[in-house]
């Protein structure tokens, strides 16, 4: 029953989907609406990266059956902590689906301590906040963004003000950037080989195709 179990929240990051070609992996099966908030700390600094995830019915409705241990067709503080913490185990791998950078430059973010777990309207709701590992600060170009690797589940932002910034100081714009994927492939043919296009799962080229937050900071005078 665990494994059946484990399988089941591994789609979320598609690791473990029996039976699932390379082909299979470059279209999403799972979708949620997501949430981001950008917490900027006084320091002008990015404080926190605050997550709210809302799972489409039939992913839900899957999750639901599969960790109602005492049939009763809802979950639990119990049944609801054994998600979170196989949510947050298999999507390790993949840093929470997680994509920040500086200035081009990839920023290492620390796990988050812990995901919450929630079902509201017959729908799997999950939510944590994790950190960079290093200061941040508002300078530059800052992008993120939150995106699954191999394709298997798709995150849509469907407002833009769903990406989301707290305490952004004057220096700072902010737009939303939802790029063309026929644009996308176009301005990175030099990087993209016949093995992501058979495999675009097998590499972190996909972060290519997505929706991001742009901050972009002029110096401090």
């Amino acid at each position: 029953m665990r494994s059946i179990k484990r399988n089941t929240i591994c789609s979320l990051a598609a690791s473990l989907a029996v039976g699932l070609s390379s082909q299979a992996l470059a279209h999403p099966h799972v979708f949620a609406e997501a949430r981001l908030d950008v917490v900027v700390e006084e320091g002008r600094t990015v404080g926190a990266l605050r997550h709210v995830w809302r799972f489409d019915d039939l992913f839900s409705s899957t999750v639901l059956v599969e960790f109602d241990q005492n049939g009763d067709l809802k979950l639990g503080t119990e049944e609801l902590e054994l998600v979170s913490s196989v949510v947050f185990e298999s999507l390790a791998e993949f840093g929470y689906f997680q994509v920040v950078s500086a200035d081009g430059k990839p920023v290492a973010m620390k796990a988050p301590e812990r995901l919450m777990a929630n079902f509201e309207d017959n729908q799997l709701i999950i939510l944590f906040e994790s950190e960079p590992k290093e200061t941040l600060p508002l300078a530059g170009t800052l992008d993120f963004g939150v995106y699954d690797p191999t394709f298997y589940t798709a995150i849509d932002f469907v407002e833009d003000e769903y990406l989301a910034v707290t305490g952004l100081p004057e220096i700072c714009s902010r737009k939303v950037v939802r790029p063309d994927p026929d644009e996308a492939i176009a301005q990175n043919q030099g990087s993209l080989t016949d093995a992501f296009f058979d495999d675009p799962g097998g590499n972190d080229l996909s972060k290519i195709f997505a929706t991001r937050l742009e901050l972009n900071c002029q110096a401090q005078g």
